[in-house]
This record gives C-alpha cells, structure tokens and sequence, in this order.
C-alpha cells in the first residue's frame, strides 16, 4: 500500500506571510450557535498565502496566469531532494550533484520545514532559498516544477527576483510554502494542485499538494 504525505502548510490566523503580503483572516460569517441556519465562515488571504502556486504572471507582466499552468507539470513523478541542516543557499554545485539531470519536478527540503513546526510561528527573512545558478541549472536541464519549503524560494529582499525569473521565463512552475518534515528523501508521485482563480491578476494560488510512495 502507498503511504501518502500531505506537505500542505495548515491555514490559520497564527500562520505568518511574507512581509507586505495579506495576513489571514479566518472568521465567523454566519454560526448555529447564534441561531442562523448554518455555519458559514470566512476567508480572507494573498494568493501567496502557505503552500501556494506562482504563475509567471507573477513577476512578468502580460504572462501566464495560473489558469494556464500545465496539469502534467503538477502531477507527476517527483523528487525529494534533502538539503544538509547547514545548508543556506542551495547552488548549482548542489543541484549538479544531487538532482539528474531530465529530472522534471524537485522539491527541495531544508531546515526550513521546522520553520513551520514551531509553537509560535513568525517569518524567518534568513530561510534557506535556490539561487539563480541553481536555478537556470535545473530550467535548462527539463525541469517543469520546481519546489521549496518556505514562503519564497528566492533569497529574501532579492533585487529584481532573478530566481523566480530564471524559472519562470522557461515555463518552471514554482511551488513554495511545502512542509516536507516528515517526508524522507527520494522519490514520489506529486499531486499539486492550486485554486483555479480565474481573474485579469491570477499571479498565482493556494494549492494542496500530496505526496504518494511510489509502488
């Protein structure tokens, strides 16, 4: 029997974004308890809130919207590559070494995963983060997807976000805000899947992401 993982980060008022983004607001809209006729509760979030999707609309002007992002980019076989509990910039000589080349989704797991794990959650600017070598590594060796377990895979306050653009201007779908602690390193089917928002924005989307061991 597979065993499933699910690497999606929980939702919740405590929960923090990336400076400047929305915080969440999770509320009571309509309640039993105060004699309405259901429950209804109310969400309010940036779409690049937790585990979430972007789109290269995100950080170039005219492209892609989330609609567009390829499901066969997002489901699919997938590798989880472990980065060393020291490790703060993920480079090419990293990548080069632990990812083959032709490998179509990475996600990588760092020490921020236990970012999320802590009893009062806040933002850490000093993540562990792809730097853009790294990145056109992975763009030019047939990589679709691409993922990391903290709010931004780009290195925090990065000027003009060469990362990300590294990426995206290749087709790269990025996945960031994973939770992979409890996931061993290697391989898995991936199954990620962002709200299909449908806007003149769409930069990007919350998404579930699941992973399943390979049979």
């Amino acid at each position: 029997m597979p065993t499933y993982y699910d690497v999606t980060v929980a939702l919740s008022n405590e929960l923090p974004t990336y400076p400047g983004d929305p915080g969440i607001q999770i509320g009571e809209w309509r309640s039993l308890s105060k004699g309405d006729s259901a429950n209804v509760s109310v969400v309010n979030f940036g779409a690049h809130t937790g585990t979430h999707v972007d789109a290269p609309a995100h950080f170039i002007d005219g492209a892609g919207k989330i609609e567009t992002l390829p499901l066969d980019s997002l489901i699919g076989e997938a590798v989880v590559i472990e980065a060393p509990s020291d490790c703060l910039v993920i480079d090419e000589a990293f990548v080069s070494a632990n990812v083959a080349a032709g490998t179509e989704r990475v996600l990588f797991k760092t020490r921020n995963s236990a970012f999320w794990n802590e009893p009062q959650p806040q933002f850490h600017s000093d993540f562990t983060h792809l730097n853009t070598a790294a990145a056109t590594w992975l763009a030019e060796r047939g990589a679709k997807l691409v993922g990391i377990d903290y709010l931004s895979i780009e290195k925090f306050k990065s000027p003009g976000h060469p990362t990300h653009l590294a990426l995206l201007t290749k087709g790269v779908v990025i996945v960031e805000g994973l939770n992979l602690t409890n996931v061993p390193a290697g391989k898995y089917e991936l199954m990620c899947l962002p709200m299909r928002l449908r806007s003149h924005l769409g930069d990007g989307a919350p998404a579930r992401a699941v992973l399943r061991t390979l049979e």
